[in-house]
């Protein structure tokens, strides 16, 4: 028996040399005519959004901007030139929020404030800065949402944060659609205090009006700033004599002496944006540090670390086209190749569930698990030996229980998860049924809807159905959520969603006595599908805040760079606990 245990005389040998082969290889072809037509088609499209972007960032235009000068203060992006250290990028959240809203008020240019993250003293921030160019910084409802999902990213990362405040208060005119409901107004001050009793800074510097409800968010922060012009009360002048005859001045009633030397509310009083932001730079120089995250970070270095293949090759990677995307597959490798440190990929059950991949990576240092949808038709084998293709960009029963249980091995060990969606949903028919497709999806939907470590979501293309859940869309919590400017989203596709609402419509039609031409069926048609496209967009979502920021595709590996770093500022990650598993 003792022969079992012997040495065999044949040398088993390791090589020094032996280098593990996980560098993701390209096979783009840049220059291929649908390749070059891709390219055309998004730099167009990122083109038009850039040119609405600069225009939304005029907020009230011209002669607003003249009149706040006129009262001796800056606007909001002169003011965040001077806060944020020299250099360095501001990631802004949320500036197409309102796009295409409110017309009939005359707009709400990015809701009349912007949010986002930014280094003060070489910390990164959270910050939330009114535009008194728009409606002098009056809170619309979609303001006020704005202001509580930058909250809301700062609370769930432990981001400091700083408001600078130059408000009116709520937009009258819409003050039932603002004041009483959850995510609504009264929300702002309620996260104020719990981010506080968080232990996340918050510092304000009111740099112009701070009144009614809205004078209450400075004082419930850490510290407050004021610039002397500048007015602090809970109801101005007008209203004071209106409601108890009694007539003063804004400065007698809250203006910064005041403040400063009787209510004693005012920490620091300032005589100008400029000497009230430098102020505030050297108070966040003085935070203290909080304890490191559990993620893995290696040593990173820029150069060294970048991926192998120049990240605007992406621009020719999917068609821009909603109507060609679904036909012209593509490699969603090519993606994750343009994103991840090296182009190194682990890749996970790599030949199981191939419309789904799975694997690990670094970006920028930190140690990540990715969840992509796969666009190429993978080649199938099922367990009675029947080969067949499955389509891409659809999750099966197969590819679902490998990223749910994928999903949970990365909450068991710690490592944020990377969602990258272009997912048409679920299968359907005979075959997927018998397969236990709503079992295997809600498999996966449980895994994503329990998951503690911080997820991140980029929408690529498509994202429709339950397949938008299932890959942590808004309502699953990730810590943010960006799109590419050919990202379209909603309960199904375009061309499925426009048959049949336009079957719909014209059997109403016809139920009420109209026949239709086929002329007269085609025009329906075509508002129909303009409609439905137009709701599909980015700018649509992102005007509503479903997505936090539209982003550059050569600019992905970035902005999720900047997620992971805010990310781990939190420390503390919830026990993993994923309830009752459909097995």
């Amino acid at each position: 028996m003792l022969a079992c245990f012997a040495m065999s005389d044949q040398k088993i040998t390791t090589s020094a040399n032996a280098t593990l082969m996980n560098t993701l290889e390209s096979r783009l072809d840049t220059q291929s005519h649908r390749a070059r037509n891709n390219a055309m088609g998004t730099i167009g499209l990122i083109t038009a959004i850039n040119q609405q972007a600069v225009r939304i960032k005029e907020g009230g235009g011209a002669k607003a901007i003249e009149s706040q000068h006129g009262k001796q203060r800056l606007t909001v992006r002169e003011r965040l030139a001077l806060l944020l250290d020299p250099g360095s990028e501001f990631h802004e959240l949320g500036l197409f929020a309102a796009f295409g809203m409110y017309e009939e008020w005359g707009g709400a240019p990015s809701a009349g404030v912007v949010t986002g993250l930014g280094r003060v003293a070489g910390r990164l921030c959270m910050i939330v800065a009114n535009d008194a160019t728009v409606k002098a910084g009056a809170f619309f409802p979609m303001t006020a949402k704005k202001v509580i999902r930058a909250q809301t990213i700062a609370m769930e990362n432990r981001i400091p944060t700083l408001y600078l405040v130059d408000s009116a208060g709520v937009f009258l005119p819409l003050q039932e659609d603002v004041f009483p409901d959850q995510d609504d107004f009264g929300r702002i001050f309620r996260n104020n205090a719990v981010m506080s009793a968080m232990g996340i800074p918050q510092m304000t510097a009111i740099m112009g009006m701070c009144v009614a409800g809205g004078a209450y968010l400075p004082v419930m922060t850490d510290h407050v700033l004021m610039t002397e012009g500048s007015g602090l009360f809970l109801a101005g002048p007008a209203l004071v004599q209106a409601a108890i005859g009694q007539k003063y001045t804004a400065e007698e009633l809250g203006g910064a002496t005041m403040h400063a030397e009787i209510s004693g509310t005012v920490d620091f009083k300032e005589p100008n944006d400029h000497l009230c932001l430098a102020r505030l730079r050297s108070l966040v120089a003085k935070m203290g540090h909080a304890r490191s995250a559990p993620f893995d970070r290696a040593a990173f270095d820029a150069e060294r670390d970048a991926p192998k293949y120049k990240a605007e090759d992406l621009y020719s990677l999917l068609d821009p086209d909603p109507a060609r995307a679904a036909v012209n597959a593509y490699d969603m490798r090519e993606v994750i190749a343009r994103l991840v440190d090296r182009s190194e990929f682990d890749e996970y059950k790599a030949d199981y569930g191939r419309t789904v991949i799975c694997g690990y990576v670094r970006i920028g240092g930190f140690a990540v698990g990715i969840v992509a949808n796969q666009k190429q038709p993978q080649p199938h084998t099922s367990h009675a030996g029947e080969k067949r293709i499955e389509f891409g960009g659809v999750i099966y029963a197969e590819s679902a229980e490998k990223a749910a249980r994928f999903i949970m091995d990365c909450n068991q060990n710690l490592v944020p998860l990377l969602f990258l969606h272009d997912v048409n949903g679920f299968m359907v028919g005979r075959d997927a049924e018998w397969s236990g497709i709503i079992r295997a999806g809600a498999k996966m939907v449980t895994a994503v809807a329990n998951s503690t470590v911080p997820k991140i979501t980029v929408i690529v293309g498509g994202s429709f159905g339950a397949g938008h859940y299932a890959m942590c869309g808004k309502a699953y919590d990730p810590r943010f959520i960006f799109a590419w400017p050919t990202a379209r989203y909603a309960v199904m596709s375009g061309a499925s969603a426009a048959s049949t609402l336009v079957e719909i419509k014209i059997r109403q039609l016809e139920r009420g006595g109209k026949k239709l031409s086929e002329e007269e069926k085609q025009q329906v048609t075509a508002q129909i599908k303009a409609s439905y496209d137009e709701q599909t967009d980015c700018r649509y979502a992102a005007a509503r805040l479903w997505v936090d920021a539209i982003i550059d595709p050569a600019k992905t590996r970035e902005a999720v760079m900047m997620a992971l770093e805010a990310a781990a500022l939190n420390p503390e990650v919830a026990k993993f606990n994923v309830g009752i598993l459909q097995t």
